[in-house]
């Protein structure tokens, strides 16, 4: 059940929504990682950029769920195994159900979530993310990475999390979308940001399985004006300095703590992802 605060937030935020521009001539990275899952939250641009990827890589669509499997298992391990009871997720997408805060609050129904990402489209499925546990509480930001400050101070943030606490900060199928010299340094803002026991959990795209198929998809995303970057293990494990890397390390999405839940394993040369999950000492 929406609570009053949230029933005036999402007022809001629908008037923002109507205000802005959502530019569904051009691809997003969120509707087109939403088209690959099977999603209806996307447009002619995002399918064509999706369809050309596919066409390059059949076994794209296998790996974009992939993807979203090990964020479900990052986050039960983080609620089940490490007792984190808050979640700080940048870069959130479209929501496609289990969301972040429904596998966290199916360990606690006490988990407390913020959801982060810049998509005007994302705000209007606000209410979809605004329905968690009523023992936990549930919020959204309309916020951007590459600006780390403004989600820091965010009220929605402040009311919702306690940063004197452990945070589990995650970061989904999204520094790919920036560059070393942008991504390395935010992250560790925010990560300074965060109290000792806290955790980053982060999975990042790769060429080191299938460099020539890798180049093109890497390619078609650019095409379609989203910017695009794949990282060897070494690049990824930067991002975790500093701080103490869980086993396996960083490792393949389909080799982290893999569930045969989550159905047959993609051969190694088909997944394009690593995983990370490493707690701040």
């Amino acid at each position: 059940m929406e609570r009053p605060e949230a029933e005036d937030w999402m007022k809001a935020q629908d008037a923002e929504v109507a205000r802005v521009d959502l530019r569904t001539d051009i691809a997003h990275s969120a509707r087109v990682y939403d088209y690959m899952l099977g999603g209806k939250t996307n447009f002619p641009a995002d399918r064509v950029a999706g369809e050309k990827i596919i066409a390059d890589w059949p076994a794209s669509r296998d790996s974009a769920q992939a993807a979203r499997a090990v964020m479900h298992r990052m986050v039960r391990r983080l609620a089940s195994v490490h007792g984190m009871r808050q979640f700080l997720d940048i870069g959130t997408g479209i929501p496609t159900a289990p969301n972040l805060h429904e596998v966290a609050q199916a360990v606690d129904p006490a988990c407390r979530i913020v959801y982060v990402d810049n998509d005007p489209i994302v705000l209007t499925h606000a209410r979809a993310l605004l329905t968690g546990a009523p023992e936990g509480r549930t919020a959204y930001i309309d916020g951007d990475l590459r600006e780390p400050g403004k989600i820091l101070a965010d009220a929605a943030l402040c009311e919702t999390l306690d940063l004197a606490q452990p945070v589990a900060l995650t970061l989904i199928n999204l520094v790919h979308f920036l560059s070393d010299e942008a991504a390395l340094p935010l992250v560790r803002e925010l990560v300074a940001a965060l109290p000792p026991g806290s955790f980053l959990a982060l999975t990042a795209g790769t060429a080191d399985t299938a460099p020539e198929r890798a180049a093109i998809a890497s390619r078609r995303y650019r095409e379609a004006g989203i910017e695009n970057h794949l990282r060897t293990r070494a690049r990824v494990e930067a991002f975790f300095a500093g701080l103490e890397l869980e086993q396996p390390g960083v490792a393949l999405i389909t080799h982290w703590h893999p569930d045969p839940a989550d159905g047959p394993t993609l051969p190694d040369h088909e997944v394009m992802a690593y995983a990370g999950l490493a707690r701040k000492p």
